[in-house]
């Protein structure tokens, strides 16, 4: 495919030591040669060196800046486009200098996720590769960057690949039966697709099963932090973060507004959210807390439920229970270095399967319990598998499950005996769908819409 040449600041913007102005495309070097001065014109360099010299206005002659440039040329790039990378100072007022620069001599601006369009159209990667490339930038905690890693590899692509040819395999059976009828067993024929159609819809089975762990791992778990006031809401949130992010006093209601902040608990994603105490108030400030809590709660992954284990359960409390019903909720007694006023059997009994944690967040005790029972909850057992293929992108989700039910329709027909030829309908409707998950099958509008969620530069 032919394009233009685009530019874009690779680096975020603010001041830094050093800032990347990344050009790519079919004039990339010669752009940057036309204001650039070394030893050596870049049109001459070896492919994937990088040269010190300066940049200079060619309409003023002014010297702009001290640089390094790295030339790479095509096919041998992440685009298959000759790219060239500027190295600049990195202050603001530079960086724009230069790309100022760059875009005057030829180039124009890269749109959000051009770079990697590029490399997607000229068939560096995939669909489902590209994808990944955003969840690497985001990724949040180790094991997501892991997942995102082994998607940018290749690990989902090679796999659908592999399904994808069992269903040929089985299409390519149905098409020589049809044309050959007189050689055709039909029970072979059938034992053959049934064969290739359970094993594709056991493995898009397995990775299913990765699905809902694969996408915590992608955008967090949403965990709100829910109890009336003065529990110690807040100084849960500080003790899981480990840092003062939320007033702390004895006053009831201080918490007034919704605190988030994201915190990496045993690999696990949190997306904290502080809440105002949840109670009957008079203050209007606070209540507007209070109906933003509630809001909150409906959409929260988890709930972190916190009483006070020096204080009787009070009508707030059993409001409290009544709101969380139907959640996953993991119950926290708080304040065990006080004397104890609770009643936990009443507790248990209203939460009978939910963990239950007892904790100090002021002598900073419980708190490993706590970071194991949310492990345990979300990931028993199988995320600690590193080698394994998580499914964590929503489409992809959503395509597999589409696709899970076109070869179950296809294992069906069969087992119904019916025609071959309408079997094929369904086989063919899942190799579809799983082209459309590595970018085999699918719309130009799509591709925009996915890869205009990227940064610029990327």
């Amino acid at each position: 495919m032919e394009f233009d040449t685009i530019a874009a600041v690779a680096t975020p913007m603010g001041e830094g030591g050093i800032a990347v102005i990344r050009v790519s495309g079919p004039d990339a070097i010669e752009v940057v040669d036309k204001i650039y001065r070394g030893k050596r014109k870049l049109s001459t360099v070896e492919s994937h060196t990088i040269h010190y010299g300066h940049l200079y206005d060619p309409q003023t002659g002014e010297r702009v800046e001290e640089v390094l440039v790295s030339v790479m040329r095509a096919p041998r790039t992440f685009t298959r486009e000759d790219v060239v990378e500027v190295n600049c100072h990195g202050g603001i007022v530079s960086v724009e200098r230069v790309l100022e620069l760059i875009l005057d001599n030829g180039a124009r601006l890269a749109e959000p996720g051009e770079f990697t369009k590029r490399a997607f159209l000229n068939g560096r990667i995939d669909l489902s590769q590209a994808e990944a490339v955003i969840d690497l930038i985001r990724a949040k905690t180790d094991k997501a960057m892991k997942v995102a890693l082994n998607q940018v590899e290749g690990k989902l692509s090679r796999l659908i690949r592999k399904l994808r040819q069992n269903l040929i395999e089985a299409m390519a059976h149905i098409e020589v039966t049809l044309d050959y009828p007189e050689h055709d067993v039909e029970e072979v024929t059938q034992n053959f697709l049934r064969e290739k159609c359970t094993e594709v819809k056991e493995e898009i089975g397995r990775l299913l099963q990765t699905a809902r762990q694969g996408k915590i791992l992608r955008e967090g778990l949403s965990t709100a932090i829910i109890g009336r006031p003065n529990v110690g809401k807040s100084s849960l949130l500080n003790s899981l973060v480990q840092e003062e992010k939320a007033i702390v006093t004895d006053v009831a209601g201080t918490t007034r507004d919704v605190i988030e902040e994201y915190v990496n608990v045993r690999g696990v994603p949190l997306r904290l959210i502080d809440t105002a105490g949840i109670r009957e108030t008079e203050d209007i400030v606070e209540k507007i807390g209070v109906e933003k809590s509630r809001q909150l709660l409906q959409e929260a992954d988890l709930v972190l439920l916190v009483l006070n284990y020096n204080e009787p359960l009070t009508p707030d409390d059993y409001a409290i229970f009544d709101a969380t019903k139907g959640f996953q909720v993991i119950v926290i007694v708080n304040k065990v270095d006080l004397p104890q006023r609770i009643d936990l059997d009443e507790v248990r009994r209203h939460f009978p399967n939910r963990p239950l944690i007892l904790t100090s967040a002021r002598e900073e005790t419980g708190i490993d319990q706590l970071e194991r029972a949310i492990a345990d909850l979300f990931f028993s057992g199988r995320v600690q598998q590193d080698d394994l293929t998580y499914v964590s992108n929503a489409r992809h989700i959503q395509l597999l499950r589409q696709a899970e039910r076109a070869v179950d329709d296809a294992i069906s027909g069969i087992d119904n005996l019916m025609p071959i030829d309408m079997v094929q309908i369904d086989i063919k409707k899942a190799w579809e769908l799983l082209g459309e998950v590595i970018g085999e099958s699918v719309g130009e509008d799509l591709i925009d819409q996915i890869f205009s969620q990227f940064c610029l530069g990327k």
